[in-house]
């Protein structure tokens, strides 16, 4: 059943066999060097325990099979003259992917000081794992990378969304046994019905199965063969099988495993692009099962360390104490021959070099794992193309989401011929109100169609997958080479990629502080079909605290936007499809909204991030007012302007300020966030000392969390989300949770000095008014006509 590389069909040559091994020797060398010296890197003299890393850190047991893969991807990059980045799945094996780097100059070439000689050797080997150095896993600062790999489960969906509209480009990804085990990569593997092969690149799976985890054996590696070559079949690929422990054996079958792979790939494409082939293609896929910790201390105490769990981080963890471990190391690295791998200035010999392609075909130089270098802005259409008409506020209704979406088919028009822009989303397109899109491009697919399927094109910029995880990561993967977009989610579920967006951004914030990293394009989230207007599905739909996660991560990578109506969702999404390095959040509703501004209106409020309506509130030209009711969301907004207006009715007196807040980074302090606002500017806004009612989209303790420095924050309430949902008419979910505009009234009443005694019967009135409410909606199943009819009129 298995098909196992044949040597024979690619055989290597007795010199190529010689520079493959020297080439990964050397690596392996230079992987163990940097976890465990801290100076005599050639070993020119005997190891004494000063040489020894006082800390060792990092992971030895996957870095062999790593450098095995890099050793034999730089062999088919410089045979074949290929375009490639390799995706490394094991993260944590940084020490290998650092040594190949080194190895083939691109580590020089990005940091001058690390020289490709001895004294560069012993740098390398230095900063690694070493306060003021390089991280242990695969990080921004390594060239080549983009892919962190210490969470593991996203290595495959990344590879996708590189490949995406690449097609000159292969991406190899090495995926290894422990993360093969979680559920990202389980859905990931469905990223080959989404490949179009004329259109995108090649992605090369390589499952290395070295048999464990940090301390228990891995599941796939323990599969009987026809068990895994059936669930990988089952995937869609076709498997190739390379196993063994004799370097010799097992550089030739891999050799040949990736010419057969290679070899099958061109013909996918061939057929696909001049035969005109619309047979879905099964992918080649490569299995590799070599020891883990290979060609490390075979036994430590009497205790097998390599081919076991042992291996997986430090086989050897009391150097500088233990004699003999000291002696054990000494002879680990000699076993590699540094002296036949770097010449006596410690440069890498001819030999070791001899299978390394040159210029930006090498893994550490290629531009495609630096996307910046490769980006171009992307063409949008001018948004007030797409703005509706607002001659008088609340006048008209319109759906945001959907209005949006004729500008995200312009978009995908402009990028036709270029194809670098794609919307993601987990089968929630249409049902967000974006599906104009269609009307430029379809969803991606490849598998088999029915005469029902609507908008399915193999060439469709769409994507669509019920896996949050491999949306997000396909974008994250689209972005990190150079391409732009959008992911549309519900906003409860979005939360699924909350470490994902962690990893991301932790990504951004490093990639910031280093000068060879050009600026990609903003990850930017919709988040729609949100809380307050999920009482169709329910409670299990309502969850508004993605936003909360977000404004916790690095402040100058992150934004979080609320635009409360079409227009200003138009100018938002303008905004942050130009904007580079960042996590955009915006959370927009899709059902029918008041329009609150024109589009010169709204843009001017959206470059402020936060401003006063006074259209809406009654100040008059007074020096301060009694109150101020402040808003951040559209259904909040919508209840702070029907409180004003029953304010202005039934309070006439009242001096209230009305405040409605767009970039909710606006409410941090300047010294906090780029987009906070100085404490001058914030007291002009909410006053210094006035109450302030704050009607918000989310839980309310975030407000407090981002104002609590502000001199107003004591006379600061706010009404927000508190986890009271149900199925129920849009009207109660606001009163269920103690937002809608009775609420807002009694609250301003309750807080004005001396107001509460004056107002006695208002208050009262607005007591009485959610009273109606709750019995009218439990006879008639709708919200009261005063309500559902309600209308600005101020």
């Amino acid at each position: 059943m298995s098909v196992t590389a044949d040597p024979a069909a690619h055989p290597l040559s007795e010199s190529e066999l010689r520079s493959l091994d020297a080439h990964w020797r050397a690596a392996n060398y230079l992987a163990a060097g940097q976890i465990h010296l801290l100076a005599n890197p050639l070993l020119r003299e005997p190891l004494r325990p000063e040489h020894i890393k006082p800390r060792l850190l990092g992971h030895w047991g996957t870095s062999p099979g790593l450098n095995l893969v890099h050793t034999h991807l730089d062999r088919v990059v410089r045979c074949r003259d290929l375009d490639t980045i390799c995706v490394w799945g094991p993260g944590h094996g940084g020490p290998a992917v650092l040594a190949n780097s080194w190895l083939d100059g691109s580590y020089t070439d990005t940091y001058p000081t690390v020289t490709r000689d001895a004294e560069g050797m012993a740098r390398l080997f230095r900063q690694f794992s070493f306060p003021g150095g390089v991280p242990s896993h695969v990080a921004p600062e390594t060239p080549g990378s983009l892919h962190e790999g210490g969470e593991l489960g996203y290595a495959l969906s990344h590879a996708y969304g590189a490949a995406l509209d690449n097609p000159g480009l292969l991406v190899a990804c090495v995926i290894g046994d422990g993360e093969a085990e979680t559920g990202p990569l389980a859905a990931s593997w469905h990223g080959n019905k989404f490949l179009d092969p004329v259109h995108d690149g090649a992605v090369l799976p390589i499952l290395h199965l070295n048999g464990w985890k940090i301390a228990n054996p891995a599941v796939l590696a323990r599969l009987p063969e026809a068990e895994l070559d059936a669930l990988l079949r089952g995937f869609g690929h076709q498997p190739l099988y390379v196993a063994g422990d004799d370097p010799a054996a097992v550089h030739r079958a891999l050799a040949a495993a990736l010419d057969t792979a290679l070899d099958r790939i061109a013909a996918i494409q061939h057929a696909a692009r001049a035969e005109g082939s619309t047979r879905r293609p099964h992918w080649p896929l490569i299995v590799l099962r070599t020891p883990k910790g290979w060609t490390g201390p075979a036994e430590v105490g009497g205790l097998p360390v390599e081919g076991t769990w042992r291996s997986h981080q430090i086989p050897l963890d009391r150097v500088r104490e233990d004699p003999e471990q000291l002696a054990a190391l000494e002879t680990w690295l000699r076993s590699y021959r540094p002296e036949e791998l770097f010449d006596e200035d410690g440069r890498p010999t001819d030999l070791v070099l001899g299978c390394v392609p040159a210029g930006d075909r090498r893994l550490g130089a290629n531009p495609h794992a630096n996307g910046g270098l490769l980006l171009r802005d992307l063409p949008l259409p001018p948004y007030r193309r797409h703005t509706v008409a607002v001659d008088k506020p609340g006048a008209t209704l319109h759906e945001p989401t959907r209005v949006l979406g004729a500008l995200l088919a312009d978009v995908m028009a402009a990028t036709a011929d270029r194809r670098d822009f794609r919307l993601v989303g987990p089968d929630e397109t249409a049902s967000n109100r974006l599906q104009d899109v269609y009307t430029a491009t379809g969803k991606a697919w490849q598998a088999a169609t029915l005469p029902v399927d609507e908008h399915l094109a193999a060439d469709g910029r769409v994507m669509e997958i019920l896996s949050e995880h491999t949306c997000q990561g396909w974008l994250e993967g689209y972005l990190l080479t150079g391409r732009h977009g959008l992911f549309s989610c519900y906003e409860a579920f979005v939360h699924i990629v909350d470490s994902m967006v962690n990893q991301h951004i932790k990504w951004l914030r490093t990639s910031r502080a280093l000068p060879w990293r050009a600026p990609i394009a903003s990850l930017n989230y919709l988040l729609t079909s949100h809380v307050w207007r999920q009482d169709h599905n329910g409670f299990s739909h309502q969850d508004p605290g993605f936003v909360d996660h977000v404004l916790n991560k690095s402040p100058e990578a992150v934004r979080v936007y609320l635009p409360p109506d079409t227009n200003t969702l138009l100018a938002v999404a303008d905004h942050v499809l130009r904007s580079r390095d960042l996590v955009n959040v915006v959370v927009a509703g899709k059902q029918p909204c008041f329009d609150w501004l024109d589009a010169e209106q709204a843009r001017l409020h959206c470059a402020r991030g936060a401003g006063i309506w006074d259209w809406a509130g009654t100040e008059h030209g007074r020096r301060e007012p009694d109150a101020v009711l402040a808003c951040a969301g559209d259904v909040p907004t919508q209840e702070v302007l029907a409180a004003a207006d029953l304010i202005r009715r039934h309070l006439p007196g009242l001096a209230l300020r009305v405040v409605n807040v767009v970039d909710l980074a606006r409410l941090m302090p300047a010294e906090e966030h780029p987009h906070g606002m100085p404490d001058a500017e914030f007291d002009a806004l909410f006053t210094r000392d006035r109450p302030v009612v704050f009607a918000y989209h989310g839980y309310p303790w975030l407000i407090h969390r981002l104002a609590y420095r502000r001199a107003v924050h004591p006379q600061l309430h706010v009404r927000g989300y508190k986890e009271s949902g149900s199925t129920t008419t849009p009207f109660d979910m606001v009163v269920r949770n103690d937002l809608d505009r009775y609420r807002l009234v009694m609250d301003v009443i309750d807080r004005v000095p001396g107001l509460a005694a004056r107002a006695a019967d208002v208050r009262q009135d607005m007591a009485d008014r959610r009273a109606r409410h709750h019995d009218w909606i439990r006879a008639h199943g709708t919200d009261l006509p005063e309500v559902a009819d309600w209308q600005w009129t101020g």
